[in-house]
C-alpha cells in the first residue's frame, strides 16, 4: 500500500503513521461505522478531478443516518477536506480515497449513542482494484456460498463497516477456491453483488443489473446506466439467476475501486469468448473517457483540485 504523507483527522493534517485511534474505541469492537471509496483521476488536460465528490459524500451522510451516528461536520466541510487532503499530499496523479466515520473511545457496551463520534480522511495511490491483468482481459468469478445479508437481517443499503465481514468471507472463499472474486446471492437464490461491486451481463445486446433490493446503491453502477442508455443500449433492472450468468454473452463488475472490470469465467463456465466483451469494451472506454473530462455532458461530475 502506497503512503501518504497526510491523513486528515478530525479537522487536522496527521502525519500518515501517527494517525491512530485508541484500542477501546467503539466502532474497533462493535462494528458500528460508515465510509466511502471516491476516487481522482488525472483529467485530460493534465488537472486532477475527483470524481462525483458531492454524490459519495452524501451517500456518507445517508449511511450515518441509517445506523444513527450524527457526523459532527457538514457534507460541504468534508467535501472541501477531500480536497485539501489531495492538495497537501500533491495527489495529482489521482488517487482512491477513503472517508471513514467511526465511534471512538469513551464508552463500553453495544449502546452507542454516547460513544465519540470521530471522522478522518485518506489518500493514496491505487491501481486497478482487481488487477491491470484483469481490468484488460477479465477476471473469473465465483458464485459464494455465503448470501448477501437479507432486509430483515441488516441495513443493507448502508456503507457500513459491519456489513462487509459477509464480503470478506465470501471474497476469501472465492480466492480460496482459485478464483478472483466472489458473486452472492440474496436469501431468495437471486444475484444480489460481488463482495465490492455491482453485477452487470450483457443478454442479446441488452445490459442487465439485479435491482437494489438488499444491496448498496451504486453510484458507480448509475453512471454505467446512464452511460449505456447515451449508447442507445436496452437497460434493464430485473432479478438474475445463477443459471442466467452462466449462459449470458458477457458480465463485468463496477464500482470505486472495480471500475469497469471484465469477468471471462463464472464457476468454470467460460463467458462469451473468454475475454472481455465487445459491449463491456465500450462501457469501459467510455467510463475511463468521462473520469477524465473528455465528455461535455458528464462534465460537472467532476471536482477540480487543481
Amino acid at each position: 500500500m502506497d503512503k501518504s504523507k497526510y491523513i486528515w483527522m478530525d479537522g487536522d493534517m496527521v502525519p500518515w503513521d501517527e494517525a491512530n485511534i485508541h484500542v477501546l474505541s467503539h466502532t474497533l469492537h462493535y462494528g458500528n461505522g460508515v465510509f466511502e471509496g471516491t476516487k481522482a483521476y488525472k483529467t485530460h488536460d493534465g488537472r486532477c478531478a475527483i470524481f462525483k465528490l458531492h454524490e459519495h459524500t452524501h451517500r456518507l451522510f445517508d449511511s450515518a443516518k441509517m445506523t444513527l451516528i450524527d457526523v459532527p461536520y457538514t457534507i460541504d466541510e468534508l467535501n472541501q477536506a477531500q480536497i485539501k487532503l489531495l492538495q497537501d499530499n500533491k495527489l495529482y496523479d489521482g488517487a482512491y480515497i477513503r472517508p471513514l466515520v467511526y465511534l471512538g473511545y469513551g464508552v463500553m457496551g453495544i449502546y452507542h449513542k454516547e460513544a465519540p463520534v470521530k471522522v478522518s480522511i485518506s489518500a493514496w495511490k491505487w491501481g486497478a482494484y482487481l488487477g491491470e491483468e484483469g481490468m484488460k482481459n477479465g477476471i473469473r468469478l465465483k458464485i459464494s456460498s455465503m448470501t448477501r445479508n437479507s432486509n430483515t437481517s441488516g441495513l443493507g443499503k448502508a456503507k457500513a463497516s459491519a456489513n462487509y465481514l459477509n464480503s470478506q468471507m465470501a471474497k476469501h472463499e472465492a480466492i480460496d477456491c482459485g478464483y478472483d472474486e466472489a458473486l452472492m446471492r440474496d436469501d431468495q437464490g437471486y444475484i444480489a453483488e460481488a463482495s465490492g461491486a455491482c453485477f452487470f451481463m450483457v443478454c442479446d445486446g441488452c445490459l442487465i443489473s439485479p435491482p437494489n433490493d438488499n444491496s448498496l446503491n451504486s453510484i458507480t453502477q448509475k453512471t454505467v446506466i446512464d452511460l449505456a442508455t447515451d449508447m442507445g443500449l436496452e437497460v434493464k433492472r430485473c432479478k438474475i439467476t445463477r443459471e442466467e450468468v452462466y449462459t449470458c454473452d458477457e458480465c463485468f463488475l463496477t464500482g470505486t475501486a472495480a471500475e469497469i472490470t471484465p469477468v471471462r469465467d463464472v464457476d468454470s463456465r467460460v463467458i462469451g469468448n473468454g475475454k472481455a466483451g465487445e459491449i463491456t469494451k465500450k462501457i469501459q472506454n467510455a467510463y475511463f473517457d468521462l473520469v477524465a473530462g473528455k465528455n461535455e455532458k458528464y462534465i460537472d461530475s467532476l471536482t477540480y483540485i487543481n
